[in-house]
């Protein structure tokens, strides 16, 4: 079974980069987007309802922001978008899926970015410990839980190009890290990491200025998280960065069935 995890930067934009050409080429069995931007209505026909895929949006209240989608082959039984607050839920950030032997969340973590300040990241902390209490409600029921998106962190030095440079930058603040460790001390384990180690310059996502992705200065913002009852399942975890469309690149595992 292959997912995929994509931010791909406003659907619309990505269909004029090749995004069409990528769903043709590739068989993916559930295919995560964030960053959608655009209603249903508002996409073509096969892209809104892609052909041998079940598609579920959520998108937010502000128009062209956020949104998340989730393209499946695999019978969803039951699925849900919200965390139960409303300053987290009108903005869109997640959709999550039940197929049986594992749920499935895709999410679009907030930026902790305000106007040209760190003003949002107390609402990202917010949203990251309110997720995480619904994720251990399921794994409490003995439930197998993967969490895949782009999680706007980059947990450790390795995970990005100029770790020294961004200290004061949300993404790779302390506080912002040290709820990414406090979710991996509860047992979820970094899909790309468990199978590569510490693989150094692998990135998914590079600043659209100054060449940035050309000369890989990049960030890792984007994990699939996983359960360790899903570990012996696990067959590979990679970062798809010659996929072109988005400043982010897909990542993606691959489980046996």
């Amino acid at each position: 079974m292959r997912i995929l995890s994509w931010n791909i930067n406003g659907i619309r934009a990505c269909l004029r980069k090749g995004f069409r050409d990528f769903l043709d080429q590739e068989e993916w069995d559930i295919l995560g987007m964030q960053e959608v931007r655009a209603l249903p209505e508002q996409m073509p026909e096969d892209i809104a309802q892609p052909t041998d895929y079940q598609a579920l949006y959520q998108a937010a209240e502000k128009k062209g922001y956020s949104g998340v989608g989730l393209y499946s082959k695999r019978p969803i039984s039951s699925h849900w978008t919200d965390l139960g607050e409303e300053d987290f839920d009108r903005e869109g950030r997640v959709v999550a899926a039940d197929y049986g032997d594992f749920i499935l969340y895709n999410v679009y973590f907030p930026n902790g970015s305000g106007a040209r300040d760190n003003s949002r990241v107390p609402y990202k902390m917010a949203f990251y410990r309110k997720l995480l209490t619904q994720i251990n409600g399921h794994r409490e029921e003995g439930r197998e839980v993967i969490v895949m998106g782009d999680f706007n962190t980059a947990h450790r030095p390795i995970d990005l190009a100029r770790p020294a440079g961004n200290k004061n930058t949300s993404g790779f603040l302390i506080e912002e890290r040290d709820e990414l460790s406090r979710w991996l001390e509860t047992g979820l384990v970094d899909s790309f990491r468990h199978v590569h180690g510490d693989l150094p310059e692998r990135y998914t996502w590079w600043s659209n200025r100054s060449g940035a992705r050309e000369r890989n200065v990049g960030w890792r913002i984007d994990y699939v998280l996983v359960t360790p009852g899903l570990l012996p399942r696990l067959e590979s975890a990679e970062i798809h960065d010659k996929t072109l469309g988005s400043d982010h690149c897909p990542i993606s595992i691959r489980l046996s069935d």
